[in-house]
């Protein structure tokens, strides 16, 4: 049994309730204007967390050959504070403050529209993670996602999946300005320290910036115009395993 739960948890690197049964809230509470919809974009699958199939629990799970065309209904809950911080499934940090999501099947990481069909409210995530595996749940919000939806202080809701199709995605516009959020720190110290190593070792300009999350500071690389500057950039902050950016577009 022992042997089992550790290669579980290896195959699956997942954030999400499998093992765990209690979560709850951050101490700092978020309103729903603090929460601000995930960025779809094209992305390129990565290998951590898209193993087909792969089995939890006893049961196996065949993931999904693409997005398009993607629509469910079903019951919706939310993971947060038992799990902010550990490694999503594609080995991500996940964050309870950011709009992601876990799913079975949908290859990672993706975008879909979530609608809360009992109130009519909406938020686009990132999926990059596994999960819920167990019930009837369908999907796992992000605490800041489940509040933009209106159901986190119940846990769970009737939500419906719409993923998004990466090729119906327009072009990258040359009027763009793009920044790589490589990390975020409750300590100003620390958030300054790494800044300056990104700098050094990467030779761009990086900044701290003062999170709208209260107690938080983000330390970005940018901005750039060259998107493909941007994809260089971030397959040497991963492969020197220096950070796990996010992409930010204005």
């Amino acid at each position: 049994m022992k042997r089992f739960f550790i290669v579980v948890m290896a195959i699956m690197l997942s954030a999400c309730t499998v093992f765990e049964a209690k979560d709850s809230a951050p101490p700092i509470l978020l309103s729903s204007e603090q929460v601000s919809d995930a960025v779809p974009k094209r992305e390129p699958i990565t290998t951590a967390g898209n193993r087909s199939p792969y089995k939890v629990l006893g049961k196996t799970y065949h993931l999904l050959p693409g997005v398009k065309g993607y629509v469910e209904e079903g019951i919706g809950s939310w993971y947060g504070t038992k799990f902010h911080g550990r490694n999503t499934a594609n080995g991500e940090v996940y964050s309870l403050y950011e709009a992601t999501a876990a799913h079975k099947t949908l290859p990672i990481p993706c975008f879909a529209k979530v609608t809360n069909v009992e109130n009519g409210k909406q938020i686009i995530v990132r999926v990059n993670d596994r999960g819920p595996f167990h019930g009837d749940r369908i999907i796992d919000l992000s605490y800041a996602a489940a509040i933009k939806l209106g159901y986190a202080h119940k846990g769970t809701a009737r939500l419906r999946v719409e993923a998004i199709d990466p090729m119906s995605l327009s072009g990258e516009s040359a009027s763009k300005r793009y920044y790589l959020q490589a990390g975020s720190f409750k300590s100003l110290t620390s958030a300054q320290n790494f800044r300056d190593t990104l700098t050094r070792e990467t030779g761009e300009v990086a900044s701290v910036i003062t999170s709208e999350i209260p107690g938080f500071y983000r330390v970005l690389l940018g901005p750039f115009v060259d998107y493909a500057r941007v994809e260089q950039l971030d397959s040497e902050l991963r492969s020197k395993q220096l950070a796990t950016p996010r992409l930010i577009s204005e």
